[in-house]
């Protein structure tokens, strides 16, 4: 299974890269607005120092609008992910016994065009009895046949349908939870009910 966590240790590179795009944004910010501040206190207060002013502070606002787009795309570059295309984020609840060889797992994205293999970002504990597993998958493809596949060896395959457009747009929180769409496993006896199966994700 690949999973963040392995990645980042293995990606000298991308954290230099992510390092060098933060530290190259902090001087340009600090550089306009040293430039900036001598300006105007060098300047006479004219209608023509009105619109060099305004000209300025469009330049610095650009400049550092450049540089939060540099750092976006060096960050997700980073993690793995193309960014030039969205990206899904997601959080799955289980049961903690079905988790517990998280290791052995495999998680991918199938779609009516292709099928992508998710980075997982580790499990932690949740206090009612079930496990919150984390990851993130590329969208590499316009389709709103979407499907989240999680394979758990010895435990069953679960499915998760992911109610996206073909496009859809970027968010900054979590949607709702959703119930499984489809419960496979070898142990029908003792699976859990389906509402103990939730999926919430955004889009990246």
């Amino acid at each position: 299974m690949t999973t963040l966590s392995s990645l980042w240790s293995e990606s000298a590179d991308g954290r230099l890269g992510v390092l060098m795009s933060a530290l190259s944004g902090i001087a340009m910010a600090l550089a306009v607005a040293l430039a900036m501040t001598v300006y105007l206190r060098l300047s006479y207060r004219t209608w023509r120092d009105v619109v060099r002013h305004g000209l300025a502070a469009l330049a610095a606002t650009a400049l550092l609008a450049f540089a939060a787009y540099d750092m976006r795309h060096a960050a997700l570059a980073y993690l793995g992910l193309n960014p030039s295309k969205p990206a899904v984020e997601f959080e799955i609840r289980m049961p903690r016994a079905m988790l517990t060889a998280v290791t052995d797992s495999q998680i991918e994205l199938h779609t009516d065009r292709n099928q992508t293999l998710a980075l997982v970002d580790g499990v932690r504990d949740l206090s009612d009895g079930r496990a919150l597993l984390r990851g993130a998958v590329a969208l590499n493809h316009r389709t709103a046949d979407r499907v989240l596949v999680v394979n758990l060896p010895g435990k069953g395959t679960f499915e998760f349908r992911l109610r996206l457009p073909a496009e859809p747009h970027r968010s900054e929180q979590f949607g709702l939870w959703h119930l499984a769409d489809r419960i496979a496993s070898p142990l029908a006896d003792t699976v859990a009910p389906q509402d103990a199966y939730m999926i919430r994700y955004r889009v990246l």
